[in-house]
């Protein structure tokens, strides 16, 4: 087996040590009026800042866009000195560090929105559940948005781009898997708009290009990647469909015109086996259309992350869970270390506990 996990990469124009991510994850420690990262959340990102990149948990663009309390924001001034906290603390390291911009539409609750609905393409309740102060509490039907709501929720994420930047980050990812807004539009289940938005996977696609346009607008488009999940069916209000295939096809195909970062791909979360109306697998299927650099996702270790590399079905590995529990995960790799067990009674809890208190393995 080789170590192409532990190569340098280039991103464009960006030298990365290694070639293992930080996925994103919501840790849900901004338990704070204004919700804004603090010195606890640049202290747990800057444990993980030998990672070749980190991409951080998604980030609310807007009060619109939230969705779980005690996630930090990126729409005031506030929040975008908290985040100042973190990049300047990764940066320290030697780290390199992206903001997941997200907006989670339906996937939210009144509660959180001083009893209005929350805003999304369709009046499609997705069947989850939110996190309340009160607890956990099931999503209802949501507002469809109008044209304007879509327009401002445009530039939102543009001005989320402004601020991330403002913020010392090192780039932006945008949010558009796991059911949330944007993967909503993209939905046929969840989007059954009849207007430009609705319709076609051309239509349902275009408040994602609508938003990349916007960002290019002020920042540089090699420092924005975009994050799918094509294969997602039948959880977090999300189905495959006849379309879905042609669909994330042609997204991936016109994000070859914008130089990006990369594309950040979720192999299934569920089995897809046999159905025609999914893909199998993700990072060898998009190899054959994406000209970029691709991130694949999804339960790897260290063995199948480094066949993934060898196979060259992508380019680079995101890890989620055994970054929570091993902030020198890539130590710990290098030498084929036992890993922490991850905690997960303390994944979205206030706190030290369980979010910087993992050991290192010198310690």
């Amino acid at each position: 087996m080789s170590n192409k996990l532990f190569e340098s990469y280039e991103l464009n124009g960006k030298r990365l040590n290694n070639r293992m991510v930080m996925a994103p994850m919501t840790r849900a420690r901004s338990a704070n009026a204004g919700n804004v990262a603090t010195e606890l959340t640049a202290i747990y990102y800057a444990q993980r800042a030998t990672a070749g990149l980190i991409i951080t948990e998604g980030t609310f663009i807007s009060e619109e866009g939230i969705g779980f309390i005690n996630v930090p924001g990126i729409y005031t001034d506030n929040q975008v000195e908290g985040w100042k906290l973190v990049t300047d603390s990764v940066h320290d390291k030697g780290g390199k560090i992206f903001a997941q911009l997200w907006h989670t539409g339906a996937y939210s609750h009144p509660d959180l929105h001083e009893g209005r609905l929350p805003l999304a393409p369709s009046d499609f309740n997705p069947g989850q559940k939110a996190f309340t102060l009160e607890g956990f509490k099931p999503t209802v039907a949501p507002q469809p948005m109008t044209i304007a709501d879509i327009k401002r929720t445009v530039n939102d994420f543009k001005q989320g781009a402004i601020n991330a930047f403002r913020a010392g980050f090192d780039g932006i990812e945008l949010h558009g898997a796991n059911g949330y807004l944007l993967q909503q539009f993209f939905s046929k289940n969840a989007n059954n708009r009849t207007d430009e938005y609705g319709g076609s996977p051309e239509n349902r696609a275009r408040i994602l290009f609508e938003i990349l346009d916007a960002i290019r607008e002020v920042a540089d488009i090699k420092n924005v990647g975009v994050r799918l999940n094509p294969s997602l069916n039948g959880i977090m209000g999300i189905a495959v469909d006849d379309e879905t295939i042609a669909t994330y096809n042609y997204i991936v195909s016109r994000l070859n015109d914008y130089d990006l970062a990369y594309i950040h791909l979720i192999e299934p979360f569920t089995d897809v086996t046999g159905n025609k109306n999914a893909i199998q697998h993700v990072a060898k299927h998009f190899r054959e259309i994406y000209k970029g650099t691709i991130i694949i996702n999804r339960a790897f270790n260290k063995q199948t992350a480094e066949q993934v590399l060898e196979e060259g079905d992508a380019d680079l590995v995101s890890f989620g869970v055994p970054f929570i529990a091993n902030p020198d995960l890539v130590e710990r790799y290098k030498r084929d270390s036992i890993l922490n067990t991850p905690d997960q009674d303390t994944f979205y809890t206030p706190g030290e506990k369980g979010y910087t208190d993992y050991p290192f393995l010198n310690k």
